[in-house]
């Protein structure tokens, strides 16, 4: 097995960031954004396939469509209405994110169209009630700078976003309607080649040119990455990788991308030497040899009623398992084709005896079947009604890596950073003109205005957080990416308090408890300005914070009143509070002799431990020092 140097394949990337923008409806209708977890309107709609104006289909959806799922919508009234539902026509386009996006392009030096045309864009995995998004192309061309290097900008698009996947049960698909159309830019940049260690950094100074607009959504969900990867022996074919939630993740997508497509071309060659050529005889039947198979996998199939099928591929023996680097391997191709379908799995000749099929089982599959030494094998387990369109699906992967190297898909990205298949690619028959709203004129004015609206660079924005507020410049950055980057400033101009402290307690106190797997988009923007407000009016101390936003996000408290009851935060008066200072160092007065001074250490653990959350931590060490003190004083 050959290592893979990602340097020899001439790598070439390409970004699509998806950004929400933050206006206060959505892009065709009144609707107000809001994220809810109350439904109480449910209904269901089963999408079917249709030409386009050219007479075509489409081939991600005419895949899409071989699944037959039906599709379960969840609305609330709050932040979804009939437009939404398919039940009533798109309303006008909404002006501010209009604005906006002439706004960011203008800051990408991309050229806007005076006319701009709305169009549908096939979708039938559910995402849209329609069966199609609404997109309108804004702009192209343009570029920006990252040090030295220029980064392209192929297209500006504004669109609506898609329902938020609530999960899937067998056949059906559930989605929630409060994502649905809300407005969302699209900035697709040109293919570049950089080193992998530059890709991030050109991904975070494009979501830095789009926050510096102050008029984008921040959090979860509200930026999207997508990345395009071809290599240089790939005959042009692109890859597009969706779903990059982070950018630490972009440079392990884009190396693997590029391993497996190479491996893929090492594989096809490997294919080419030998004669194999599927016929119908290659199928078989075989429920019935493997119903006393030891496997669970086969045996919780059949007793689903699932048919046993075995695909024989002639002279392919050592085929599915040819591995030319680690990980890449057709039988891993071919299985993940299997899982869109939602089978479990496939098995195929080159893992075999595995799983708990046996080699008296194989010895009889070979028997009843002719499968000879140098041939290769899949056997899969399939509802009845999928088995036709499964087999025809995986003769023609494994003929096109054959015969052209590379699939040209659209992937997903994994936590790992590794990629699996989602949908073949659209084609030109996915996309046709929108027939409910009017084209769109963008006047001189409206272009002069976007260029006056153009905000400041990165730089400067940091250089004036720096001075204003008087803080570092690492924490003047981490503030600036950070989704608290307008709630910093609101805090810091409306209550007296430190701003350092504050984009501290924004960027490293709340980040540390998302590390450790709580929740930070259940801490309500209300509730961590009412803590401040708090702090200043002398309600909690400052170790209270992480407290009680601790508790908040690991859903135990919804409010900040709330926190500090379950944690037993109360403020305690001075009078209280010297009372508990003098207890302590009469019960520990033995520290105090021995280490005279140097008690303070000890002392201070034992304050914090019962006070902690009730009085800061410098109220607390000076009065201890002055009880010290004082008790050294008085023994001397």
């Amino acid at each position: 097995m050959e290592k893979f140097l990602i340097k020899d394949v001439g790598v070439k990337v390409g970004l699509e960031i998806h950004q929400q923008l933050a206006t206060n409806k959505k892009l065709f209708c009144n609707c107000i954004p809001i994220e809810s977890d109350e439904y109480p309107i449910k209904f269901q709609r089963k999408l079917r396939i249709s030409k386009s104006e050219l007479g075509e289909f489409d081939p991600a959806a005419l895949f899409e469509s071989t699944k037959s799922k039906t599709i379960m919508y969840y609305a609330n009234p709050q932040s979804s209405c009939l437009v939404e539902q398919d039940e009533e026509p798109p309303h006008g386009l909404d002006e501010d994110a209009r604005r906006i996006t002439m706004i960011i392009s203008s800051a990408l030096k991309s050229n806007i169209f005076s006319e701009i045309y709305p169009m549908r864009k096939t979708v039938i995995d559910g995402s849209n009630t329609t069966g199609f998004q609404r997109t309108m192309l804004i702009s192209q061309g343009g570029h920006y700078n990252v040090d030295e290097t220029k980064i392209g900008i192929q297209s500006i698009c504004l669109e609506e976003d898609a329902a938020k996947i609530l999960g899937e049960e067998n056949s059906v698909r559930k989605f929630g309607l409060e994502r649905l159309g809300i407005p969302l830019v699209e900035i697709a940049t040109e293919p570049f080649e950089v080193e992998l260690g530059e890709i991030k950094k050109i991904a975070l100074h494009l979501g830095r040119i789009l926050r510096s607009t102050k008029k984008v959504r921040r959090g979860l969900g509200s930026i999207r990455q997508d990345v395009n990867v071809s290599i240089r022996d790939g005959n042009g074919i692109v890859i597009e990788v969706k779903g990059v939630q982070q950018l630490d993740q972009l440079e392990k997508v884009v190396e693997y991308e590029a391993k497996r497509q190479y491996g893929l071309l090492k594989i096809s060659k490997e294919l080419k030497t030998r004669k194999w050529i599927f016929s119908d005889d290659d199928v078989r039947d075989v429920t019935e040899l493997f119903s006393k198979c030891k496997s669970k996998i086969i045996q919780n199939a059949i007793k689903k009623d699932h048919k046993i099928i075995t695909i024989i591929f002639k002279n392919m023996a050592r085929t599915f398992g040819f591995s030319p680097y680690e990980g890449i391997r057709l039988g891993k191709e071919v299985a993940e084709l299997v899982r869109f379908f939602g089978i479990g799995g496939v098995f195929h000749s080159d893992e075999l005896p595995n799983y708990g099929v046996e080699e008296l089982d194989l010895e009889e599959l070979r028997r009843r079947t002719d499968i000879e030494e140098e041939d290769g094998f899949l056997i899969l387990a399939s509802p009845q009604e999928k088995i036709q369109t499964i087999i025809n699906q995986i003769v023609l992967r494994v003929e096109h890596i054959r015969d052209n190297g590379i699939p040209i898909d659209t992937r997903l990205a994994t936590q790992t950073g590794e990629t699996k298949f989602l949908r073949p690619r659209p084609g030109a028959a996915r996309m046709y003109p929108e027939t409910d709203i009017p084209p769109i004129i963008v006047s001189k004015e409206e272009l002069s205005e976007a260029k006056k609206n153009i905000p400041k660079s990165w730089d400067d924005a940091i250089k004036e957080l720096k001075t204003k507020y008087k803080i570092n410049p690492q924490l003047a950055e981490q503030i600036f990416d950070s989704r608290y980057n307008g709630l910093f400033e609101k805090i810091v101009e409306s209550i007296d308090t430190n701003p350092t402290f504050v984009a501290s307690i924004l960027c490293s106190t709340i980040t540390n408890l998302e590390r450790n797997g709580l929740d930070s988009d259940l801490l309500e923007n209300e509730e961590i300005i009412k803590s401040f407000q708090f702090l200043e009016n002398g309600k909690i101390a400052k170790e209270s914070i992480e407290i009680v936003f601790e508790d908040i996000m690991s859903g135990k408290s919804e409010t900040i009143e709330e926190a500090m009851k379950n944690t037993s935060i109360q403020s305690v008066n001075n009078n209280d509070l010297e009372k508990i200072i003098d207890e302590m160092i009469e019960k520990n007065i033995e520290i105090i002799k021995n280490q005279k001074e140097r008690a303070i250490g000890p002392l201070m653990g034992i304050a914090m431990k019962e006070l902690r959350g009730k009085v800061s931590g410098e109220t607390i060490n000076s009065l201890l020092i002055q009880g010290i003190r004082k008790k050294i004083e008085n023994t001397s």
